[in-house]
């Protein structure tokens, strides 16, 4: 067994001009040349699929106290997406117990019956949607569907008060930037501007809905309750801040993205309408194709053994979830083309794995399945409309505009 040194020859560089349009190839020359990759930033970069499965249900930890300043020389942490938002105390930054506990309360108030009762109202909203872009003829999906979709029913579902909605998408586009690898020192800064800022907004939103509670799930968990354990109004503000970008942020670039893989694969799009009882498999083969989180991050608590390298304890490990949902050694010769009906789709990696596997999955495949099945079914001569623009982030990567014709 050998420990990795920084003389590799090829090196992960998300930096490079074109990666946010298409990291693709990128990551099919890491799998094949480095796929234990050791940067020499000092963090690593596993990216084939065998090893993802097996690291996400590995028991490692997501809490960034944990990366030992040995293992990052030269400083380099802030490659590592390393500006906590909400004090880090979110369910996405914490492990066992603190994580078991936050994640349990959390689910009393967003169990599954929750989110299929949700399926009429899903359908009302993507049915106006789609008769404004019917009456329009040409639109950008990201403004017209994707975006409103998800944030308008992350928002009923809590029961936000009224508040400045587009401040609040200025934010969220702002924080989400935590989970990017930041090298420029003012844009930490505004991360970390908006992250106080939308947490004091959701502390008020908080403090209003004491005063008036609803059968939402804001109300639902402020009472949330295990054993007489209760969240406290730190982890309260940062529950409700994840649940809230978490529902909306990656669901964005699940439509666009699912949609303009379908426009490319002329072939997909006509087997879907021919076949709409396969829209649920559709989503999983979308999600597969397009992981709209490209990432997710362990940090190793001893040393971890992949491939017969050792990767030492205190380590940054960044899991490509987008990478192993293309490997060919698991998916196929067509792992690098989307299949509708592909056996196994659910098998992607796209909501992670272990523990924090993502706890909104539902919600995303029944929002996904609904707004692209609708689409689709709508408008027989959908197609694009011009240049896709990409939104230049590496990890929650999506479209920015995606221009569409009906």
């Amino acid at each position: 067994m050998t420990e990795a040194t920084t003389g590799e020859q090829f090196v992960f560089d998300p930096f490079q001009p074109g990666f946010t349009d298409d990291p693709y190839p990128h990551y099919a020359e890491l799998r094949e040349r480095a796929p234990v990759h050791r940067h020499p930033f000092g963090f690593w970069v596993l990216s084939r699929y065998a090893d993802m499965f097996a690291l996400l249900r590995a028991g490692l930890s997501v809490d960034l106290r944990h990366v030992s300043p040995d293992t990052l020389p030269d400083g380099r942490d802030s490659v590592t997406g390393a500006v906590e938002p909400v004090s880090g105390l979110s369910m996405l930054d914490v492990d066992p117990p603190d994580h078991t506990r936050l994640r349990r309360l959390v689910s009393k108030a967003f169990t599954p019956r929750a989110v299929a009762a949700l399926e009429p109202e899903i359908e009302d909203l993507v049915d106006g949607a789609l008769r404004e872009i019917a009456g329009a003829g040409r639109v950008d999906l990201v403004e017209a569907l994707s975006f409103p979709l998800p944030f308008t029913v992350i928002s009923r579902m809590l029961g936000m008060p009224s508040t400045d909605h587009e401040r609040l998408r200025e934010l969220s586009g702002t924080l989400v930037r935590s989970l990017e690898p930041i090298v420029d020192t003012e844009l930490a800064r505004a991360v970390e501007a908006a992250d106080a800022e939308i947490a004091a907004m959701t502390a008020e939103a908080i403090a209003w809905k004491r005063r008036h509670p609803a059968d939402d799930l804001l109300t639902a968990l402020i009472a949330a309750e295990d054993g007489g354990d209760v969240l406290s109004d730190d982890e309260l503000v940062a529950q409700v801040v994840l649940l809230y970008l978490a529902g909306h942020e990656t669901t964005v670039n699940l439509i666009s993205g699912g949609v303009l893989a379908l426009l490319r694969a002329p072939d997909q799009l006509a087997l879907l309408r021919r076949e709409p009882e396969l829209a649920g498999n559709a989503v999983e083969e979308l999600l597969r194709y397009d992981s709209p989180v490209q990432s997710s991050r362990r940090i190793t608590l001893r040393p971890y053994e992949v491939d017969g390298r050792e990767i030492p304890a205190g380590s940054f490990v960044m899991a490509s979830l987008a990478s192993a949902n293309r490997d060919e050694a698991f998916w196929g010769p067509d792992a690098e083309r989307p299949r509708l009906d592909r056996e196994g789709a659910r098998q992607h990696l796209s909501f992670g794995g272990g523990p924090h596997h993502c706890l909104g999955a539902s919600l995303a495949r029944l929002e996904g399945r609904v707004a692209i099945g609708r689409l689709v079914e709508r408008f027989p001569r959908l197609e694009l409309d011009g240049e896709v623009e990409w939104n230049g982030r590496i990890n929650l990567r999506g479209p920015e505009r995606l221009p569409i014709r009906v």
